[in-house]
């Protein structure tokens, strides 16, 4: 066998064509509902009516969010983020892990070359002188390619695969999760900032009415008791601003660690969470369709392919085994007659074959093993989905409430307002006690710190729907 031989043989083995033993993949039906529920009073959510209109997994982050502070923001994120990084490479990692297994299915083709020269004694020369001789080698060869007449190495192959697709369907759902983490980071920044502004208004205000009310004492006009109620606001103020305070400390602390490096000043000057510009209304769809844009449930389809592919591998290892080992080159005891076509060429072929005949049940379990992965994998794909389904349910149940909550809270903020300067004013002409008056600041107070944090929440929550209708990664 010359080397012109060898390469069409090697080659031929290649494009054996193998059977496949793994069981034909039928994605499971999705175990949820049809349609997205409704609840009693809220009436039913939006739906995608118009056929033309994107899915939300078409809807880019940078048409989500347009407020320029936390574009600026989320792409430092995407830049410098070190769980997302980590994520990116993970892919690499996969991607060549694959590679790896895919090229068992070609066989591997070797060029050597060897030279040995070596000294003979007298006793072990046959001439029974002492001799030098010379020994040169050159080939190329195949060691011990296997024949995938059953499949087995291409089952593996296609694991490989949808592992790396997997892994790559994961670095998608960690974008799509960094991306909601840096939005609700920032807006739960801006609501803190809102309540110590908030909070230092009011202290100011009741520091200037406690003031009043002890200069009074002091005359005479006023009881120690509303002394003591006047100054439980200031303290309760002055409690409130330190717990803030440290809150947007914190909050600052937690976005510089997902934006991963020094954040700009500038990008931190505090804005209204009402300037805050999102995209106000999501094409929702249906469940089979919207969920299965999701990163995350795609990653978990992948996974369930991978271990389909396994239980093909499985079955494959109770088959006969080929492997071919083979070599075609030259060889000489002179270095110039090496290449000599003819008086020089030389050649091994080896075949092999294996049987599995007693494996103490290593085989059937190793199957029994791959089948039951691939059982897992079934109920983390449905769990996924049905995991998906909640969220998006959850979201959607809370954009039909919250517009109406914080309208609501607009207007108790509104009316409390009213009734503290209606109250203020009988008090000074000493018609309520001051009491009521007291109570009337703390329903005021309470009402506009509740107004952010709805405010806050409507926000999040659009956030949220975004996310979990598989929008956020391109």
């Amino acid at each position: 066998m010359t080397i012109k031989l060898l390469i069409p043989v090697c080659l031929s083995a290649a494009m054996l064509t193998s059977c496949s033993l793994a069981p034909r993949y039928e994605r499971p039906m999705a175990p949820v509902a049809t349609e997205w529920p409704t609840s009693a009073g809220i009436g039913p959510v939006p739906a995608l009516e118009a056929a033309g209109e994107p899915h939300v997994a078409d809807i880019g982050w940078r048409s989500m969010f347009t407020s320029p502070k936390l574009l600026s923001l989320i792409e430092a994120a995407l830049a410098n983020n070190r769980d997302l990084r980590i994520a990116t490479l993970n892919i690499e990692a996969a991607r060549n892990t694959y590679r790896i297994q895919r090229a068992d299915l070609v066989p591997s083709v070797n060029a050597s070359g060897s030279a040995i020269r070596q000294r003979l004694s007298e006793n072990s020369s046959t001439s029974g002188t002492s001799e030098t001789i010379s020994s040169y080698t050159s080939g190329i060869g195949v060691t011990a390619y296997e024949l995938d007449l059953f499949g087995r190495v291409r089952s593996l192959s296609t694991r490989a695969l949808n592992q790396y697709l997997a892994t790559e369907e994961g670095r998608q759902a960690a974008q799509t999760s960094l991306i909601a983490e840096v939005a609700n980071a920032y807006l739960t920044y801006l609501a803190d900032s809102e309540l110590l502004q908030l909070t230092a208004n009011t202290l100011k205000t009741q520091q200037e009415s406690f003031d009043l009310i002890k200069r009074t004492f002091d005359l005479g006009a006023k009881s120690q008791l509303e002394v003591s109620q006047s100054g439980t606001l200031v303290e309760t103020a002055r409690a409130n601003r330190a717990q803030y305070q440290r809150q947007v400390e914190k909050d600052k602390n937690a976005l510089t660690l997902l934006v991963g490096k020094v954040i700009d000043p500038e990008l931190l000057k505090p804005e209204s969470l009402s300037s805050v510009q999102l995209m106000e209304v999501l094409p929702v769809g249906i469940p089979s369709t919207v969920l299965l844009d999701r990163p995350d449930v795609r990653k978990a389809e992948y996974a369930l392919k991978a271990e389909n592919a396994n239980i093909g591998a499985a079955r494959g290892a109770f088959f006969p085994s080929i492997s071919l080992t083979g070599s075609a080159g030259f060889a000489s005891s002179s270095l110039t007659n090496l290449f000599v076509t003819g008086s020089s060429s030389v050649w091994s072929f080896s075949p092999q074959v294996n049987l599995p005949i007693f494996q103490g049940e290593r085989l059937i379990s190793n199957l029994k093993l791959a089948k039951t992965n691939r059982d897992i994998a079934i109920a983390q794909y449905e769990k996924t989905i049905q995991t998906a389904f909640r969220e998006v349910a959850d979201a959607l149940v809370a954009s039909a409430t919250y517009t109406e909550q914080l309208h609501a809270q607009q207007a108790l903020v509104k009316s409390s307002e009213q009734a503290y300067t209606i109250l203020k004013a009988r008090y000074a002409h000493g018609i309520d006690s001051y009491f009521v008056l007291l109570d009337a600041q703390r329903s005021l107070y309470a009402a506009q710190q509740n107004e952010i944090m709805v405010r806050q929440q409507n926000l999040t929550n659009r956030i949220d729907l975004y996310k979990a209708l598989g929008g956020g990664w391109k």
